[in-house]
């Protein structure tokens, strides 16, 4: 897939605009939380690296971190206290080992001992020196965390990163640019301007994107780099449709997806992906089966990101199993098995995305849940309607005909875990998302009465409106209703 040919000549027109990457809105990491997990763990990372940096790493004599808001309220159900010593530690998201997560972090809490950016030893003890402060909210963002850290000369360094949804963090006290410097061919930042360029080239959303993205990386690099996402969205589902047991958390939640996997398959054997891709296509299309089949690949990567599976944020972790189930869908059951088409449904998702970010949030500690299974939902209609055949105005119109019916959706965990309801929101999400599709596919969206633009101011009023106990703080909705006795686990 090549599109920079058929660029056609044009003046630069220099336009305010945010520049996000497809790369921002997919992110690879580790769940069960992109702005509680992901978000804390690469702030961590950017405080430590600052102290490498300017020379003071290794004067650290002591270090403490304050969790606010959102993070101090649901921080121990989404291993934000995890992820922030093992960013601490130099760790990466994305490649750190998920099966040494739990002997890495014992041993720190055992010995005391945090050992900063691989170098530096400090004393540390999780139960003292990470605080969660449940009454304490700072006024930017919920999502607020500060690390106060000491040196053997008696000065201190006191820096306060927020993690603002989707694995996207900004520190306090930097310029806060909302628009950027990095001029696109194709500005964009909302729904109307993506069509006028459509419109303008001929261009499919897609290909805009694609342009969009050779302002920062080869068309080549842009590519691999999608099929690397591809690989680790279909690997999380292919494992957690294997993996049985009970969710970590003490809610004892039992995994669904295995189990499901085996029914549909009917005893069908399969040896690796490929061979499970055969053996669920040759079970034909009828709507009960996809339809189940659907449900059994979102179950799949949400169980994976409840156990802090490696997933991809899509565009968040609690809603990282609804654009794989759909891509999943499409790739088994609509033709959609090659790399060229896998390509073109993550662009054009990721476009519809950061369009919903750049208006509203992708935040559920801003917006509720509307802003991650909503906008995920949205997402994979969108996708899914132009990699089906349909024009860039039926795509705009299944997203927004996705995000008009998850409109008011609220975030309440249990216990502040990425369990009930989450998990089977997914399901809701990716179905929700491919009759939208379909919908838009049969339908003109010149008559329509919604535009994606409406949709998105709506939804930003809306989350402004909405009570704050219904934006995952797990004092409100099922979250206070379910008396479940919890242990630890």
């Amino acid at each position: 897939m090549s599109v920079t040919k058929h660029l056609p000549l044009q003046k630069a027109i220099i336009v305010p605009h945010e520049a996000i990457s497809v790369f921002d809105m997919f992110k690879i990491g580790v769940g069960p939380s992109s702005s509680h997990t992901l978000g804390p763990w690469r702030a961590a990372q950017m405080f430590v690296d600052s102290l490498k940096k300017d020379g003071t790493l290794q004067q650290v004599t002591a270090l403490k971190v304050l969790l606010y808001g959102s993070l101090a309220k649901t921080g121990k159900g989404h291993g934000t206290d995890i992820a922030v010593q093992l960013g601490l530690c130099g760790e990466d998201p994305v490649t750190f080992p998920v099966d040494e997560i739990v002997s890495r972090i014992s041993s720190i809490a055992n010995n005391k001992k945090l050992r900063l950016y691989h170098s530096c030893e400090i004393d540390f003890n999780p139960a003292s020196d990470i605080v969660f402060l449940m009454k304490e909210s700072l006024p930017y963002h919920p999502n607020a965390l500060t690390f106060q850290a000491e040196f053997n000369n008696g000065d201190k360094n006191t820096s306060t990163y927020y993690s603002v949804g989707g694995g996207f963090v900004e520190q306090e006290g930097e310029e806060r640019l909302h628009k950027t410097s990095i001029q696109l061919p194709f500005p964009i930042n909302n729904a109307s301007d993506l069509l006028h360029w459509c419109i303008k080239t001929g261009f499919s959303i897609y290909e805009v994107v694609m342009e969009n993205e050779n302002v920062w990386r080869s068309e080549e690099a842009t590519r691999s780099g999608l099929l690397d996402i591809y690989q680790v969205m279909r690997e999380c589902i292919f494992m957690g449709c294997r993996h049985e047991g009970i969710l970590p958390g003490g809610l004892f939640v039992k995994r669904r997806a295995a189990e499901l996997n085996k029914k549909l398959l009917s005893g069908k054997e399969y040896n690796d992906f490929e061979s499970w891709k055969y053996a669920i296509r040759s079970g034909g299309n009828e709507f009960k089966y996809t339809l189940d089949w659907v449900s059994c690949f979102a179950l799949a990567v949400n169980e994976q990101n409840a156990s802090f599976g490696r997933v991809v944020t899509a565009p968040t972790n609690g809603a990282a199993g609804v654009i794989p189930a759909v891509l999943m869908y499409y790739v088994i059951f609509c033709n959609g098995d090659s790399p060229d088409a896998i390509i073109q449904f993550l662009l054009t998702a990721s476009e519809i995305g950061s369009i919903f970010k750049k208006g509203a949030t992708i935040s559920a500690a801003m917006g509720g849940c509307q802003a991650e299974i909503g906008v995920s939902s949205a997402m994979a209609a969108g996708a899914l309607t132009e990699a089906m055949g349909g024009t860039q105005k039926q795509s705009l119109m299944a997203a927004e005909i996705t995000m008009e019916h998850h409109l008011g959706l609220t975030c309440d965990p249990i216990a502040g875990l990425v369990q009930i309801p989450c998990i089977e929101r997914n399901t809701m999400g990716a179905i929700k998302a491919i009759t939208a599709s379909q919908l838009a596919l049969q339908s003109v969206p010149d008559f329509a009465k919604v535009s994606l633009d409406a949709v998105v101011k709506t939804m930003w009023e809306t989350a402004k409106d909405m009570n704050q106990k219904y934006k995952e703080t797990a004092e409100g909705g099922l979250a206070v209703n379910i008396p479940l006795g919890l242990s630890e686990c």
